[in-house]
């Protein structure tokens, strides 16, 4: 479950359709509920109010032990050199905040959220193995780079002796399939199990052409990711679902699902419905023969939001 879609939408570079504590709270009982247990945020979703959000809900709605906690760093909270970036100042300073606002002694998973062109890679490393030895975090993960900063990263860190990253949240659907050919078949090749984000292409691949949603009046991110080579895939998905007799969510994620090399797709849930549907695609198992023809009026535009 992504948490971009909670926290207080009226503080500095919040996300104005994000959900408040008291309406994000049903999602959180209805994931326990379905069995969704790996819940992924970030420092910087909606000032740090995510994190809080998140952390609360794991203590009304489960047991610590029983949650897979992903956050992410790099995202500016303050300025000065400890507010932004991959820095070991920030690194140090921003787990501690992460930390206190999720209210646990540990992060799961711990993403550094794009690539840091500013800081020497090496000096990255080093902080990310420092707070796992600290005992702060378990794993460490990525978020979308290119296959080269990716592959510098994880070459230093053997070269330190540091611990890699054991997972890529990289954009990926059947709109945005630019990572296939690099990224993804690195981490392949890697051993690195991928957990993308937008698996429905920012609900583009949810609805029929043309439709908007509230979120898509008025998400710049959402609005961006929009291209004129769109419309004949999302026609695809939709002549698929009423075919198979299910939603276009669920193709657009059983077609996501197919991939080996996904173990967690991320979904934001802002519907009873978006949860239960991302639940059903698990059952939904798509042929060689439909997956091809979802696959066909594929234009490769690269990455929309990077």
């Amino acid at each position: 479950m992504g948490c971009m879609s909670y926290g207080d939408p009226t503080v500095a570079g919040a996300h104005p359709w994000a959900l408040t504590e008291d309406k994000a709270a049903p999602f959180f009982q209805q994931a326990i509920e379905l069995g969704i247990t790996f819940w992924d945020t970030a420092n910087a979703y909606q000032a740090g109010t995510s994190e809080e959000i998140v952390g609360r809900a794991i203590h009304e709605y489960s047991r610590r032990e029983d949650i897979v906690l992903a956050t992410k760093v790099r995202g500016k909270m303050h300025d000065g050199p400890g507010g932004v970036g991959l820095s070991r100042k920030a690194i140090l300073e921003q787990v501690d905040a992460s930390l206190t606002r999720l209210g646990t002694d540990h992060i799961d998973l711990y993403q550094i959220h794009r690539f840091d062109d500013e800081t020497p890679v090496e000096e990255t490393m080093e902080a990310l193995h420092d707070v796992i030895k600290a005992g702060k975090v378990r794993y460490i993960g990525a978020s979308s780079m290119y296959a080269w900063q990716f592959a510098k990263l994880q070459h230093t860190a053997d070269l330190g002796g540091w611990t890699r990253f054991v997972s890529m949240q990289n954009q990926y659907n059947l709109l945005r399939r630019q990572d296939e050919p690099e990224l993804m078949a690195m981490c392949g090749d890697m051993g690195v199990r991928l957990v993308p984000y937008s698996p429905n292409g920012k609900g583009r691949l949810a609805r029929p052409a043309g439709e908007q949603s509230t979120r898509s009046r008025t998400d710049h991110v959402v609005q961006s990711f929009d291209s004129p080579h769109d419309e004949p895939v999302i026609n695809a998905v939709q002549q698929l679902a009423e075919t198979r007799g299910v939603t276009m969510a669920q193709i657009a994620l059983a077609w996501v699902l197919r991939n080996p090399l996904v173990c967690a797709p991320i979904v934001g849930a802002t519907k009873p419905t978006h949860l239960t549907q991302a639940v059903d695609a698990l059952d939904l198992q798509l042929s060689d023969v439909e997956a091809a023809a979802l696959e066909e009026p594929y234009t490769n535009a690269g990455p929309s939001w990077f």
